[in-house]
């Protein structure tokens, strides 16, 4: 059976954007006879608010859509921890140091999450108590693995990459935050039994990184979608940071949400609005 997730982080309201990605996951699921999931990823910080997380959930009734609900991110604390511990274990992860500003002038190549990290604390020896991250070696991770693959529905089968990124932190130096969207997102879609990763086309780039923790970790493989994002009038990706209207807003407005689902669904995008390009299939 297909299951498939919608996953917001409570540090904002939702926008237009996150309803079209909750509404291609929710109807992939539906179409297919399968589950739908709401797993709310909490683990930002002093960022992340419970309020928001409700006003999230009434978003999505409001557009119509029924989910199963799954334990938040801040419920599997134990679970990231293991998981670092298994990798410290095979030698895997080694501390960093490094601030953004070092690793900013550093760094020599730019990556989908911003300066891609040189390697500079690999190999040091660094007090692994002190405030450090844990980054994973990546090289030496895929000397191991061999070479995997993965498969997105809509651009056909991938040879897996996560080189392209560099030695990403898996956990943060912020005990607040104590694992990194790589390492949850990965142990939590194996946990919920997701089988169709549903996410937008700015994380394609991350599923590299994914599929080698599930190798790692020897975790299920699922299978991906990533969709095309919805735009603003200057070609950027709808964000909360930017501003984008909620869709609170327009609940409390009196909108009608499932007209809007249903108007999203036929392609008719509000003013402004437009659908970025979608992946091509490979040759």
């Amino acid at each position: 059976m297909i299951v498939t997730r919608f996953a917001p982080s409570p540090n904002g309201l939702l926008h237009l954007g996150h309803a079209w990605s909750a509404i291609v996951s929710h109807d992939l699921a539906r179409l297919r006879g399968g589950r739908f999931l709401l797993r709310i990823e909490d683990i930002d910080g002093v960022r992340s608010r419970p309020e928001l997380a409700d006003e999230a959930r009434a978003d999505l009734a409001w557009l119509g859509l029924e989910w199963d609900a799954v334990p938040d991110q801040s419920r599997r604390l134990a679970c990231y921890r293991d998981a670092a511990a298994r990798l410290r274990a095979q030698g895997l992860l080694y501390p960093c140091r490094c601030s953004r500003a070092e690793i900013f002038n550093a760094a020599r190549e730019k990556t989908s999450d911003g300066p891609r990290y040189p390697g500079t604390c690999r190999g040091a020896d660094i007090d692994p108590g002190g405030d450090v991250a844990w980054r994973l070696d990546v090289d030496e991770a895929l000397r191991r693995t061999g070479p995997l693959t993965w498969h997105d529905e809509i651009a056909g089968e991938q040879a897996a990459h996560p080189e392209l990124a560099g030695d990403v932190v898996l956990v943060r130096k912020d005990p607040a935050t104590p694992a990194s969207y790589h390492l949850a997102v990965t142990l939590d879609d194996a946990a919920d039994g997701v089988t169709l990763v549903t996410r937008g086309t700015d994380l394609f780039a991350a599923t590299h990184v994914h599929r080698l923790l599930q190798a790692l970790l020897d975790l299920p493989v699922p299978r991906w979608h990533h969709h095309a994002l919805l735009l603003d009038a200057d070609g950027r990706k709808l964000a909360k940071r930017r501003g984008s209207p909620s869709l609170s807003e327009r609940r409390r407005n009196g909108d009608d949400g499932e007209a809007l689902a249903a108007a999203l669904r036929r392609g008719q995008l509000p003013a402004g609005v437009t659908l970025g390009e979608p992946l091509h299939s490979a040759p």
